[in-house]
């Protein structure tokens, strides 16, 4: 089968529109056409070279939604018609973290960056080589082979754009409050920086019943949208957003720091620590070149005042169970996703995508494919 797919060569680079071809799906496979795919940050920081990938040509897309085509044999659970979210995480379900409800942490992933399928085979070509696939799934290509354990099947009444959202940028915002942060009611809250991820992780404070939240950031326009989505106050940077916390709360400082800049710095966590209270806790959930070195934070201030941080992988979720999860709290009123998606873009039209993530213009870009 002949598809349209976004390809880089090298990285640094920029997407490049080509023809794949894509394989028949193998054993515990699926064939997806997908309907949409997000724009999230973490396929630019492959296309800058943050972070290294196992195989170039490679084919990029982890967050997306779509409808199965064909199934490859001992697939049991999904058949041709099935709407499904792209995982981009494929949970074995046996594995020490799936058995123990950490299906984030499934050994599986450590396939996410090699390029290949689960069998160490690739699915896609082009030009006589073979492609790369991101985490397995690659939603930048329009036809893609996944496993079936990286295809969850969702209800067909659901807009498959909008489900695509809870494959990655929603899960991942929303968890780092909720079960990284462990937000409950009456806290303080501060969120450092409201793109994709940052604008749910403010969702999800809410939800969790979060006092004050302080949405930071340099844009304009994604503190306006912050405060729509759940903020009770915004700030242009961290050393605003820290005297504002330490005003709110005795002087202590905020309960949680959730941190969800576009490139994380060390300096960036450092902040986010000064701002927290004893016994607070700092998310680390942005993503930031693999060869930046350390924290610049005391470690007195870490054993004395008790502080925690805290990396969060998919807000610390289990996919298979919390996609069905979102979705239903988006039907039931008690998520946005719509209005997430601040614009729709062709896939020919994916570099400008993310020029305008980088412009700050966007909350979430998102590739259409067409029904």
């Amino acid at each position: 089968m002949k598809s349209r797919a976004a390809i880089l060569w090298e990285a640094p680079g920029e997407w490049e529109i080509v023809e794949v071809d894509v394989d028949e799906p193998k054993e515990h496979e699926v064939l997806v056409k997908f309907v949409a795919a997000g724009l999230c940050h973490s396929d630019d920081h492959v296309a800058k070279g943050d972070v290294p990938v196992g195989h170039y040509p490679y084919c990029g897309g982890h967050e997306g939604a779509g409808v199965v085509v064909a199934v490859g044999p001992g697939v049991r659970d999904l058949e041709v018609g099935d709407h499904v979210v792209a995982a981009f995480i494929p949970g074995c379900g046996r594995c020490r973290w799936c058995a123990g409800g950490q299906q984030n942490l499934c050994d599986n992933g450590a396939f996410m960056m090699l390029g290949t399928q689960l069998d160490g085979t690739f699915r896609l070509h082009a030009k006589g080589q073979d492609i790369g696939q991101s985490s397995l799934v690659s939603t930048f290509s329009e036809y893609s082979v996944l496993p079936e354990w990286g295809a969850i099947k969702i209800d067909k009444d659901i807009p498959l754009e909008i489900a695509a959202l809870v494959g990655c940028g929603v899960p991942t915002g929303w968890g780092s409050a909720v079960n990284a942060a462990e937000v409950r009611p009456g806290h303080t809250v501060i969120v450092m920086g409201v793109g994709g991820i940052g604008i749910n992780a403010v969702q999800g404070a809410r939800h969790a019943g979060a006092t004050r939240i302080i949405a930071v950031d340099p844009v304009e326009f994604k503190r306006e949208n912050a405060l729509k989505f759940g903020a009770t106050d915004t700030a242009p940077d961290m050393a605003t957003a820290a005297d504002l916390a330490r005003s709110l709360t005795d002087g202590q400082g905020a309960d949680s720091a959730i941190v969800t800049v576009g490139v994380v710095t060390g300096q960036d966590v450092a902040e986010a620590f000064a701002a927290i209270r004893k016994a607070g806790t700092v998310v680390v959930t942005a993503v930031g070149n693999i060869q930046e070195p350390g924290i610049p934070v005391s470690l007195f201030e870490t054993a004395m005042f008790q502080k925690r941080i805290q990396g969060a992988l998919f807000g610390m979720m289990s996919p298979s169970r919390d996609v069905p999860y979102f979705l239903e709290l988006y039907k039931s009123g008690h998520l946005k996703l719509e209005e997430l998606i601040t614009r729709r873009y062709r896939l020919e039209e994916i570099n400008q995508g993310y020029a305008d993530l980088h412009a700050g213009v966007n909350l979430r870009g998102v590739i259409h494919y067409g029904e």
